[in-house]
């Protein structure tokens, strides 16, 4: 239990762990928590719309795919490029003493060789929560977060992934809030002394 409760602590650290892309773009936050936790998500929605999929594994995959940045940070695509990440090293050190240590090492080896359609769809999420995050900061502004989002689009690979992305770049982003803005309780949460 005591390898157990020292992961559990560790994974904490994510919540605390800012993305950085967001320091280059200049405008938003998100800890890797937050991005994980809407990728769970979109891993879900995707894998929904296959078939023959392996939906456990997909969300396994979405759940532990930036699990070794408690040990080596979030790296945004410019550090990436002059940083060794020591990614393999941080998976070892941290799946070693855990007696399910095999099976997530298993499910990200899975996921970064990127052959089979449940990795695929999994990465697709990744993509879709960034593509997703970077539409919200150009709807509040951020102009050259239209530009930034031009590649992530274009690193889908699924058709289903495709079709979602295409569909983020022509929804507001708080469409889902404001979806019956005209009904009166917007004005008075039909109360009568408003």
């Amino acid at each position: 239990m005591d390898e157990i409760v020292k992961f559990l602590f560790e994974v904490g650290i994510l919540s605390k762990t800012p993305r950085s892309g967001f320091h280059f773009l200049g405008s938003g936050n998100q800890s890797v928590s937050e991005h994980i936790n809407r990728v769970i998500f979109i891993g879900y929605a995707l894998a929904s719309l296959e078939k023959n999929i392996d939906m456990l594994k997909v969300l396994k995959m979405c759940l532990f795919h930036d699990i070794t940045e408690t040990r080596i940070s979030d790296l945004n695509y410019v550090h990436q490029k002059y940083v060794e990440r020591k990614e393999d090293e941080a998976l070892q050190d941290l799946t070693k003493t855990l007696p399910f240590g095999e099976d997530f090492k298993e499910i990200l080896t899975e996921y970064e060789n990127r052959e089979s359609r449940e990795a695929i769809l999994a990465k697709d999420a990744d993509n879709i929560e960034w593509i997703l995050s970077l539409k919200e900061q150009a709807d509040n502004g951020n102009s050259k977060a239209l530009i930034w989002i031009e590649p992530a689009i274009k690193r889908l690979k699924t058709d289903n992934g495709k079709r979602i992305g295409e569909k983020i770049l022509e929804t507001d982003s708080d469409s889902w809030w404001f979806a019956d803005k005209d009904d009166e309780w917007w004005v008075s949460r039909n109360k009568e002394n408003n």
